[in-house]
């Protein structure tokens, strides 16, 4: 199918979802899904059934947690992958009054937000395969309820792309593909190779560039913020990192105009052999990544990278059950629905 022809078929489930009506969401899903979808969601959802499984076990939860819940996409990106498989990529947040417990994280009575890349394989006109990463972590910390190690980079409201045209995106996107590929070619020469000059970071990313990690990593500025607050921790901790080609791991590509991205479920392995990368200890365990992009370019370098790993996923497969930790972080916590005023009333 051609780019427009996904989007206008994803499009009455981004109505449904701005505004958040459950049985409009529901039957929407029942609509677009096919009954024997296959859906992959991040821990602790884990692989799903169907479509309905899906609403009843995720979105209904997160909706009665947020009641005025609204689903705003940032990012929309559909193509063909070059194995001939025709996928929609969405990036943005779900946002709402946290009113109550998610998850068993406790309810701020404020406005928050929740990044989520979202994934869809669309087969003979239904979604046969979603693939989804929720930034519950970033719930976690707007509740002072997250019970891991501090992260490195910045925490913020991730942000849409600086270009303003997330959502009217279209054209070849070849080039921004074939350069995206070529920056992580010559990324995993480093650290085989221990000269970082190697990876020519300055080539490929703009000198102000923006990295959006998951909450756990942060956001960071520039190749010093790359460098520091991101990439020499993770590689001092997982030094084996390699690009996706990794024999049975499988990566979905496509792109458009500026834009480029990336599913796969898993699409790294690597072995926690050393220190450092989210205070994890080097425990010598091989483990396996789920990473969602995108990145978006400017000129002829990448201005912005949009990134979310399932990093409660990596916690549970090294035995740290980050939820039941944060249950225990909260015993003396009320963590029960609760109710803000109106502010009509006369004081």
């Amino acid at each position: 199918m051609l780019a427009k022809d996904l989007k206008d078929f994803f499009k009455p489930y981004r109505i449904a979802a701005e505004t958040f009506a459950p049985e409009s969401v529901q039957a929407t899903i029942q609509q677009l899904f096919s009954p024997n979808a296959t859906i992959h969601m991040c821990y602790p959802f884990g692989d799903l059934s169907d479509g309905n499984a899906y609403f009843t076990q995720c979105l209904a939860p997160l909706n009665q947690a947020i009641p005025d819940l609204e689903r705003r996409d940032m990012i929309l990106l559909a193509g063909t992958t070059p194995e001939g498989q025709d996928w929609i990529g969405a990036m943005g947040n779900y946002m709402g009054t946290f009113l109550s417990p998610f998850l068993d994280i406790p309810p701020t009575g404020h406005l928050v937000h929740m990044r989520y890349h979202e994934f869809y394989r669309v087969d003979n006109g239904m979604i046969t395969e979603m693939q989804a990463i929720w930034d519950i972590p970033e719930l976690m910390m707007q509740a002072s309820a997250w019970p891991m190690a501090p992260q490195l980079g910045a925490y913020l409201c991730t942000p849409p792309p600086m270009s303003g045209d997330g959502l009217t995106v279209s054209g070849d996107g070849q080039m921004a593909y074939d350069h995206v590929v070529a920056m992580l070619t010559d990324l995993c020469k480093y650290p085989s190779n221990p000269d970082p000059k190697i990876m020519c970071l300055d080539r490929y990313w703009h000198p102000r560039f923006n990295w959006y990690g998951p909450a756990g990593i942060g956001a960071m500025r520039g190749i010093s913020g790359f460098r520091n607050w991101h990439q020499i921790p993770f590689l001092r901790g997982m030094p084996d990192r390699k690009l996706d080609a990794l024999g049975d791991l499988e990566s979905h590509w496509f792109s458009e105009g500026d834009y480029v991205c990336e599913t796969g479920w898993p699409n790294m392995r690597l072995t926690l052999s050393g220190d450092g990368w989210m205070g994890i200890a080097p425990s010598g365990k091989q483990v396996l990544l789920r990473s969602l992009d995108f990145w978006r370019m400017e000129g002829k370098r990448i201005r912005e990278n949009w990134v979310l790993i399932d990093l409660l996923d990596l916690y549970h497969q090294v035995g740290v059950d980050v939820l039941g930790r944060m249950k225990e972080f909260n015993n003396a916590r009320t963590i029960g629905p609760i109710s803000v005023p109106s502010g009509l009333d006369a004081p």
